[in-house]
């Protein structure tokens, strides 16, 4: 028996062998991807200054090239030509490429959102009006924008290439527009005079940008002024809030009645009483 099997033992062998050095080759390889991949990540950590919008992505890619390295070296250990091999995978390419063009695009999003730059890691943006928050990461195929909630959003790159796209974070200051509502009557000039003083006084208002506070509108019942003033885009919603809230004292404070809507709380007793008096008329 033992002649029998004696010619395949030679083959046996080699096939062991080829079999755990591919397995090594395969474990080593998905490691080093991997490590890689992390070293690549690591770098926006580092002191240095480095722009990590790209990092995502370049880990991916990088990490994907040398796992698929990895396969052909593993292939080639059982005899696979690696030119067949590469023939094989351009046309698996083809046919993959043609049943996922929604991912083809949003990788071919991702690189045009990388090269053009309308968005990048940390920037306060808003994407078509729909989505609206702090960019996270822009990967190979998908962004994620963290909202003011602490909600994640995570948007295949293409939606984020095809629709408008509003930075809020790309200029270092933003305008405050404040629309604020008077009775008509009151003392237009004292209330433009003590909400100058107001912007004068904020620490956080830019003054060598203009500000101003002007009358901007006539409405059925009040009469419109505009606050306008710069502020630093990263404090932008802090003093905005800060600002409103300085409003209404002040002008509460000097004496100001501000319009607000009024709401009418009308029992069931008293909607009963109103409908069988208007009944009463058109009987009448």
């Amino acid at each position: 028996m033992f002649e029998t099997i004696s010619p395949y033992i030679p083959l046996l062998e080699k096939f062991v062998i080829d079999f755990v050095s591919a397995i090594v080759i395969l474990i080593l390889g998905w490691a080093i991807s991997n490590l890689v991949c992390r070293a690549i990540r690591r770098l926006g950590h580092t002191k240095r200054k480095v722009d990590t919008t790209a990092l995502p992505m370049i880990s991916s890619f990088v990490q994907w090239i040398i796992r698929i390295l990895t396969i052909v070296v593993v292939l080639s250990q059982f005899g696979v030509q690696t030119a067949s091999l590469i023939a094989a995978l351009g046309a698996a390419g083809v046919a993959i490429g043609l049943a996922l063009q929604g991912t083809l695009q949003n990788i071919a999003a991702g690189i045009m959102l990388l090269s053009l730059r309308p968005l990048a890691q940390g920037e306060y943006v808003s994407i078509g009006g729909n989505y609206e928050g702090t960019v996270e990461e822009i990967g190979l195929f998908l962004t994620s924008i963290k909202q003011a909630n602490g909600i994640l959003l995570t948007i295949p790159n293409s939606t984020v290439w095809n629709s408008t796209i509003i930075n809020f974070s790309r200029n270092a200051n933003r305008r405050i527009d404040l629309p604020v509502a008077l009775h008509y009557g009151e003392d237009t000039e004292e209330a433009i005079a003590l909400l100058k003083r107001l912007l004068e006084r904020n620490e956080q208002v830019i003054k060598d940008l203009p500000y101003s506070v002007y009358v901007n509108e006539y409405r059925e019942n009040s009469l419109v002024l505009n606050l306008r003033a710069w502020v630093p885009a990263a404090v932008y919603f802090d003093e905005l809030s800060k600002i409103m809230l300085g409003v209404r004292k002040t002008l509460e404070a000097a004496g100001f009645d501000l319009p607000f809507t009024r709401v009418e709380h009308i029992s069931a007793a008293h909607a009963k009483q109103d409908l069988e008096n208007a009944l009463a008329d058109e009987s009448e």
